[in-house]
């Protein structure tokens, strides 16, 4: 590249720095520029009339052999004398000054600016030849001097930035080169955004370096632009910034939707201005998506968008909506087949297809779209697609290949997240399976049973409830939490509840149903395999409550207190003495015997309640299934027990109550899984139960047979006095030759006839089968034959054998007398 060398000379770059000589054709020095006399700090008047010469040092002596024949020096590197002591190197040149060579201009330089002046221009010209940056000289009054860059792009010499750049980036390139031409400052590797009047729909990244230059003498003489195109690296790096955030976005979470959303969250921040994330339907219920059959019934849903505005634009298809049928066309099939596809919006509403089908699949003003399908293990899960609205510039092939492997991340976190799913839907179809039903009516108590499973990333775990109907119109109340998560948890919750049943039609005392309970936990854990690592365990609450003598006995199993409201509004927790969770063992369990208020609320629930947000400190953590901090679970305890006083009003349904109890678990899903069992216990009238007390002599049993003739009569159950009294005689009989005294009867009206005796004796009642010589040994089995169903239960004290005896078709007109008074 030649350069402008008058350019140079005008700024004075090299020539006012020569010294000059003017010698004649023998060599004399007749002429002496100031710039020479400056350099060899010798006047004029002290080499005039010397031979050239005599100024090398040692005198008179050319070592570098620079001196024509005529004594005239021509060109190299001398040293010369400097004033009286001392020298300098320079570099010279002899330039005849007539064609006779009768006089000669000598012209030299100081051998070390020269050599700089040779690196400078070997530099430039280097500079200059480069092509992946531009570098631009521009004069003090910020005129384009020259430029590496071709013409076409950046204009001629002498060219304004305006006729080269935007307007407003040329005002801005402008206001910087002044702003360094005027300070000094250089600006260093600055990036700007640019766009070039060639082209002003491509944004262009450039690197700007700006310095103000300076001439020989060091005075200011323009500024240099250095300008690096940058585009690319910045593209490169911006996706590689993408990826990085698209690794911490996705796949944390095991919920389909939130996956789908924090994809499309990732995809307009600085990539797409919109994005939809469609996945087929049954994907979102957690099974495997349907074989692709090709055609465009593609069977998806819409199950997030995200735009960079944070608007999404109607009437495209919102969230949850389903896509509509689409014409088949060739995009379709490659997205089908797993290809990542980049469409204008012309291609896009040709392969939509006309009418209704626009408005919902083509944002306004969209210009530019990219699908990238979402695989994993070889199954189309969906889409997600990109669009460019405010962003000038359309899709490419490299932001084509950046999508799809965001996608392919996606797909990973979504098809878990499937997975999950469906794993969990399984767990919660066989939790609620095994649960009873929500709603109970009995002639004892009114329930309703609340289950909200764990949610978010939280596996649902073995909590039930159970409302088990006993014998004398008992009922027995049970909420349980079994350890650990997933189908395990719900397996053994399966055991357990059956085993409490069974345990409960044995009639047995609170407490010892759940020292029954512990031992089966022990067999269970026991005979569980070697390489299963989690527990098995549980914590129970169990609770029997009679209407008869209005007294519920619980008993609990390391599991979180019940509470009553009573009717006038007031509450109490009930204090019962907490054993150690079934599978712990080693201590025996309490029963303790409250009197309950009719027409009370009994709220029984697992340690999942207590985590809810509102019933804890914002600051206590009771994490999920561990029971928490003491003090917080006190302090929820409180919280829960007037939460329910409020709730509560005798009028209310009890399903209204627990479901507003646990309405904020649907607005954020809950840690643990939430048990609410409520109950609102009822009576039997006293004018409905009848006892009497008898000693243990055979001559009490025609007494006891007259008392209870007497009450079925006073009852106007006269066709049941035959029966009864056969029933009470071999009972009574019993109970005194065998059983000891005092003996106790006791009559129940409702929708059976009830008849109890009750003795001090544990000794277990056996219905035999006399032979026909046999004197005795009939009495059960009489028994038996004249009732519908017997049995036995035994107290802490003692026995007491049970019958019930139709009342031939009363039950309607008895029913109502046991609603709560």
């Amino acid at each position: 590249m030649d350069l402008p060398v008058a350019g140079l000379g005008e700024q004075g770059f090299v020539l006012g720095a020569l010294a000059v000589a003017v010698v004649d054709g023998r060599g004399v020095v007749t002429g002496w520029s100031p710039q020479a006399a400056r350099l060899l700090d010798q006047p004029a008047s002290a080499v005039f009339g010397r031979p050239f010469r005599d100024l090398y040092v040692p005198a008179g002596r050319d070592p570098a052999g620079a001196v024509t024949p005529g004594t005239v020096p021509t060109e190299g590197r001398v040293t010369l004398r400097r004033g009286d002591q001392g020298s300098i190197e320079v570099d010279l040149w002899a330039v005849p000054l007539t064609d006779d060579d009768r006089a000669y201009a000598v012209m030299f330089a100081d051998a070390a600016a020269t050599g700089e002046w040779g690196q400078a221009i070997s530099l430039l010209r280097t500079v200059l030849a480069q092509r992946h940056f531009g570098l631009a000289v521009h004069a003090m009054d910020l005129s384009l001097v020259f430029s590496n860059t071709d013409p076409e792009t950046f204009g001629a010499f002498g060219s304004r930035l305006d006729t080269i750049l935007s307007p407003q980036d040329a005002r801005d390139a402008d206001e910087t080169l002044r702003r360094v031409r005027d300070t000094g400052i250089p600006v260093i590797a600055e990036i700007r955004h640019v766009r070039f009047r060639q082209v002003p729909h491509a944004q262009r990244t450039i690197s700007l370096t700006v310095y103000r230059l300076q001439d020989a003498r060091g005075d200011p003489s323009g500024v240099v632009a250095i300008v690096h195109d940058v585009t690319e690296e910045q593209r490169a790096g911006a996706h590689l910034d993408l990826l990085h955030y698209a690794a911490e976005r996705i796949g944390f979470s095991l919920d389909i939707e939130r996956t789908a959303q924090a994809l499309a969250d990732v995809v307009v921040s600085g990539f797409g201005d919109l994005c939809t994330v469609d996945l087929s339907i049954s994907v979102m219920r957690g099974d495997e998506p349907a074989p692709i059959r090709g055609g465009g019934d593609v069977a998806l849903r819409r199950m997030a968008t995200g735009s960079s505005t944070g608007v999404w634009p109607e009437p495209v298809l919102p969230v949850g909506s389903q896509y509509p049928v689409l014409p088949d066309s060739q995009p379709l099939v490659r997205i089908q087949r797993g290809e990542t596809v980049v469409m204008s919006r012309d291609e896009v509403l040709q392969a939509v297809g006309e009418g209704p089908n626009i408005a919902l699949m083509v944002p306004e003003g969209a210009h530019s779209l990219v699908v990238a399908p979402l695989f994993a293990r070889g199954l189309l899960l969906g889409t997600v697609t990109a669009w460019r609205v405010a962003q000038p510039r359309p899709f490419d092939a490299s932001e084509a290949g950046l999508l799809t492997e965001i996608g392919s991340r996606a797909a990973l976190g979504i098809d878990n997240a499937r997975r999950y799913t469906r794993e969990r839907n399984a767990v919660l179809t066989l939790q609620e399976r095994l649960l009873p039903r929500a709603v109970t009516e009995s002639l004892a108590a009114q329930t309703a049973g609340v289950y909200r499973p764990a949610g978010g990333s939280s596996e649902p775990s073995g909590d039930w409830f159970d409302v088990i109907t006993l014998p004398s119109l008992r009922v027995a109340f049970v909420v349980g939490d079994v350890i650990g998560h997933g189908l395990r948890a719900a397996a053994d919750m399966g055991q357990l509840r059956t085993a409490v049943q069974t345990f409960a039609n044995l009639e047995l005392e609170p407490g010892e149903v759940l020292a029954h309970m512990e031992d089966l936990v022990q067999q269970l854990a026991a005979g569980s395999p070697e390489d299963r690592t989690d527990s098995i365990g549980a914590t129970c609450l169990y609770a029997v409550y009679d209407p008869t003598t209005r007294q519920c006995a619980f008993a609990s199993a390391g599991h979180p207190p019940p509470v009553i409201v009573n009717p006038d509004g007031t509450s109490r927790l009930v204090g019962v003495e907490p054993g150690p969770p079934l599978g712990v063992g080693g201590v025996p369990f309490q029963s303790k015997s409250v009197h309950v208020t009719p027409g009370s609320m009994i709220a029984m629930f697992t340690d999942g309640l207590l985590d809810l947000r509102s019933l804890r400190d914002d600051g206590a953590d009771t994490a999920a299934g561990n029971g928490g901090d003491g003090g917080a679970a006190g302090d929820g305890l409180e919280r829960l027990q007037e939460r329910l006083r409020v709730l509560s009003t005798p009028e209310r349904p009890l399903a209204e109550i627990g479901n507003a109890l646990v309405a904020e678990a649907a607005e954020q899903p809950p840690r643990d899984d939430i048990v609410l069992l409520l109950t609102r216990t009822r009576v039997v009238p006293s004018r409905n139960v009848a006892s009497w007390e008898f000693p243990a002599d055979l001559s009490a049993v025609g007494e006891a047979r007259a008392a209870a003739a007497r009450q079925l009569a006073d009852w106007e159950l006269d066709d049941l006095v035959f029966t009864t009294e056969l029933v009470v005689s071999e009972l009574i009989t019993n109970a005194a030759r065998y059983a000891g005294g005092p003996v106790q009867l006791r009559l129940i009206r409702n929708s059976v006839l009830i008849c109890e005796v009750s003795d001090p004796s544990n000794t277990q009642p056996r219905v035999l089968r006399a032979s026909s010589m046999d004197e005795g040994g009939r009495g059960l089995f009489i028994v038996a034959q004249c009732t519908t169903r017997w049995g036995c239960r035994y107290g802490q004290q003692g026995k007491t054998i049970w019958t019930e005896q139709p009342l031939s078709g009363r039950t309607a007109q008895l029913a109502p007398v046991y609603e709560t008074p």
